[in-house]
């Protein structure tokens, strides 16, 4: 799986592939979690099935620390049979109406994975496309919120972190995800931004 979309931003790139995220090798893999941490369905029953037990053995002992994790905010367990060194599972809105936070919850579950892949010096990571399944947040907003997020962290954070990979599974998703990288690239182009 190659990346048809490279942006350079500074000293790291953010990267759009299509693909299966769970064959993606990257130090953290993000999971699109539900707030139980239970498991589910779409890319959270991939992530489960292709690191195995594992992984719910650890969220296990996390749920029974904490509960439940917030919407926006992310636990971490090792990544099992992935290939990675962790999983990030990060709970993103159900999307209503757009006007409950949803922008603004989205955008905090790319921005606090990044800052926990920073704080151990990780220097890749993988997000699947946060809540555009069965909660149900159109896909262009989403996928314009993910794009700026990502690339407005990397702009003001100069670590360790030096590859993100932006990965849709399919063709329809990866086509918006590039639509919004392409208008960042021109945008930086023309003299503005990063």
């Amino acid at each position: 799986m190659s990346s048809d979309i490279v942006i350079q931003l500074g000293h790291s790139q953010l990267q759009l592939l299509k693909g299966d995220i769970t064959t993606v090798a990257v130090d953290a893999i993000v999971n699109a979690a539900n707030s139980q941490l239970a498991g589910g369905g779409g890319v959270d029953g991939a992530i489960h099935r292709a690191g195995g037990p594992e992984l719910m053995a650890e969220l296990d002992v996390i749920r029974s620390q904490i509960g439940r994790c917030d919407t926006g905010k992310a636990v971490v367990t090792g990544a099992g049979k992935l290939p990675a060194k962790y999983v990030f599972h990060a709970v993103g809105p159900v999307y209503r109406d757009g006007k409950h936070r949803e922008p603004e919850l989205l955008a905090s579950c790319y921005r606090t994975c990044l800052d926990l892949a920073a704080e151990r010096d990780l220097k890749s990571i993988s997000f699947p496309s946060i809540s555009t399944g069965v909660y149900a947040y159109p896909l262009d907003d989403a996928a314009e919120i993910a794009v700026k997020t990502v690339a407005a962290w990397l702009v003001d954070h100069r670590g360790s972190l030096r590859t993100v990979k932006l990965v849709q599974f399919s063709d329809f998703d990866h086509e918006v995800y590039r639509k919004h990288a392409s208008a960042l690239r021109g945008h930086m182009a023309g003299g503005s931004s990063a």
